[in-house]
């Protein structure tokens, strides 16, 4: 429904999905799955993308090489203010990679001054990471992108919220259907 909602049906009635929240919480999960596998796959970039940064964010890039790394985003700074994009994680291979490194070095710098642990910080990271690899809203999907959404929303832990606590759907029963329609009165 205009890009944004999945309206889908079960044997109570109707099932309205948020299809980036839902998708946010579902790629969220499996970053966490992979990173604490150590086997967050990432994907060489055919033509390496130049992104322009600030100097301290460029800095922060040659600081944490090992930590980016770690979360499948391979950087090497390539000026005083710019970096390039060399590889990323397989699951977010679709997202806006200059969009997705600003946001990480934002993230990373936010973090660094405080005195958050290692892996709540590469957890915000890979909240990040997900928030900006999931579907957008006015990105109409296909048949067959809604129902794998919704099998994998089944099968994923916590896929009621996204990562900033907001539901990902809602039902309407058929009782409520009714009462929204004057039915049966």
């Amino acid at each position: 429904l205009h890009g944004v909602y999945i309206l889908s049906r079960n044997r109570d009635g109707l099932i309205i999905v948020d299809a980036h929240a839902a998708h946010e919480r579902i790629t969220y999960e499996r970053l966490k799955t992979e990173y604490a596998a150590g086997s967050l796959g990432h994907q060489p970039l055919l033509i390496p993308l130049q992104v322009a940064v600030s100097s301290s964010e460029a800095d922060l890039c040659e600081t944490h090489v090992d930590e980016l790394r770690r979360l499948g985003l391979h950087l090497d700074r390539s000026g005083p203010e710019s970096v390039t994009l060399r590889e990323l994680p397989v699951i977010l291979s679709q997202a806006d990679g200059a969009g997705l490194v600003r946001d990480v070095l934002s993230d990373l710098r936010a973090a660094a001054g405080g005195s958050t642990r290692v892996d709540d910080a590469c957890m915000e990271l890979l909240a990040t990471m997900a928030c900006h690899g999931s579907v957008r809203a006015n990105r109409s999907l296909t048949l067959p992108e809604m129902n794998a959404l919704l099998r994998a929303m089944e099968v994923t832990e916590r896929s009621d919220q996204c990562n900033h606590g907001r539901p990902t759907w809602t039902q309407l029963s058929m009782a409520d259907l009714d009462r929204l329609f004057l039915r049966g009165r």
